[in-house]
């Protein structure tokens, strides 16, 4: 019989890094620091650049939306700073929940792991959904009709969801060196443009008065809004899942992180305050597509198709990323019996978790073309600002336990730096509407009773009740 282990066993840091270069784990080294800040930069521009915008403005912000961006950039920069330490020191896969293992224990550890299925699962299921409806838009731009949504015995079936799904699922099983690139020329083509078409009556008042509502306006829906927009930042955490197929981790992992984040912050705001600056934030109110408003206001009809295309080419990216990233923490879940070996087993060739590609090809599909956007858009951004707020501790934890380890970058000013983190998280996670924190307390049910129910057991620590005969 195994031995039993504590609930807040911490896995050494020697023994992180040995397993993730072990013979049946490891995985193909191919990305370089320009690899890392374009796959960074392909999820964070995608879904919350095209379409959150817009939610948050005529909803929570207003033209304060570009206050919101700053918020969350904030939060992102102080937690990104404890992820480039934590990365440069563990470069192995599995994100935050690789980082919790070593520095906050094994029950912690599942938590993040487990959470974070809402934001890289639900979240490419929640994009394709969108990138099958500008597909529409695209070709009808083109005079070609087509319908990727059929009604079959009753039910609405999303197929133009199920193909990116499936697609993108195909090209992770193969290999990601030839597909971690994103192009901003239409963002950048958009702020350009748009620019002179700004209508400087749309930024009055810059902050609406609050309408007695908690996060509708004023003060407080600026930091709902921060938490809303937040989701769009999960490709900087994506970055992270794959430190194990970056050539040189140590330094590409910090210039991956950093560097997307920069330059996805200032895009960010630059868009948003042409966007507000071109529509009216009150016409924005539940306009999931406010990219597609502001465009259609200029008179430049290749202009339009070009957007449109930008929109699709850019969600494709944004998919392929939250699609790696889940498969990358499951793998290093399982690689620690937590999870079944599916998830962990390597091609022999392609040297690719292609059998956990497989399993989340089928299953981000099956909510992907049955299940509506509003429904998956629900699964918001909380769970990734848990994430950050334990990176952000665990930056902390591990400076005291493991003094001694070397760091090839060091977060300044600990612990300072990693408690602003802690701080702004927390008060963007408080912010968002109580719809939000129960899902995530339903989710986090779930994932008691299989860690419970079969990953103790896998690790041959006691259960509760065990526990509780002692």
């Amino acid at each position: 019989m195994q031995p039993q282990k504590s609930l807040f066993a911490v896995k050494s840091f020697e023994e992180v890094c040995a397993d993730g270069e072990a013979g049946d784990y490891k995985l193909k080294r191919v990305l370089g620091p320009f690899n890392l800040v374009a796959l960074g930069i392909g999820a964070i521009i995608g879904a919350g650049l095209f379409s959150l915008t817009g939610v948050a403005a005529g909803e929570n912000a207003g033209p304060a939306v570009v206050l919101s961006f700053i918020i969350a950039a904030i939060g992102c920069g102080l937690a990104g700073l404890c992820y480039s330490e934590l990365a440069s020191m563990i470069p192995v896969s599995g994100s935050a929940y690789t980082y919790a293992q070593a520095t906050l224990g094994e029950l912690v550890a599942w938590i993040i792991g487990w959470d974070l299925v809402l934001e890289y699962a639900i979240g490419a299921a929640t994009v394709s959904v969108s990138w099958s409806a500008h597909l529409v838009e695209l070709f009808d731009s083109l005079g070609i009709h087509i319908a990727t949504v059929v009604p079959i015995a009753g039910v609405n079936v999303n197929f133009g969801a199920i193909a990116i799904i499936v697609a993108v699922s195909l090209l992770l099983m193969r290999g990601i060196g030839e597909s971690a690139k994103a192009n901003m020329a239409i963002v950048i083509a958009v702020i350009a443009v748009g620019a002179f078409f700004v209508n400087k009556a749309n930024y009055v008042p810059f902050i609406p008065a609050n309408t007695g509502t908690f996060g509708e306006f004023g003060i407080s829906g600026i930091f709902r809004a921060a938490g809303i927009i937040f989701f769009a930042y999960i490709g900087f955490d994506a970055i992270s899942t794959t430190a194990q197929e970056a050539k040189n981790p140590q330094k590409d992992m910090v210039w991956g992180i950093m560097g997307s984040l920069v330059i996805c912050t200032i895009l960010y705001i630059a868009f948003s305050l042409v966007l507000v600056g071109m529509v009216n934030y009150q016409a924005l109110k539940g306009d999931a597509a406010p990219t597609a408003t502001a465009i259609n206001m200029t008179p430049f009809p290749i202009l339009k198709i070009l957007v449109k295309f930008g929109i699709v080419a850019g969600q494709t990216s944004v998919i392929l990323v939250m699609l790696l990233g889940q498969s990358r923490v499951f793998r290093a879940m399982s690689a620690d019996r937590l999870l079944p070996k599916i998830f962990s087993e390597i091609h022999p060739v392609w040297r690719t978790p292609w059998r956990s590609n497989m399993v989340f090809m089928v299953f981000v599909s099956l909510f992907a073309g049955f299940i509506p956007i509003s429904v998956l858009g629900e699964m918001t951004s909380i769970g990734t600002l848990l994430a950050f707020v334990i990176v952000c501790f665990g930056v902390i934890v591990l400076r005291r336990t493991r003094p001694d380890l070397p760091r090839p970058f060091r977060t300044p000013w600990v612990p300072l730096i990693p408690i602003a983190g802690i701080v702004v998280c927390m008060a963007m996670m408080v912010s968002l509407d109580i719809g939000t924190w129960i899902r995530l307390v339903v989710w986090l049910a779930i994932g008691f009773v299989v860690y419970f129910g079969y990953s103790r057991r896998q690790r041959g620590g006691p259960t509760p009740v065990a526990q509780a005969a002692e």
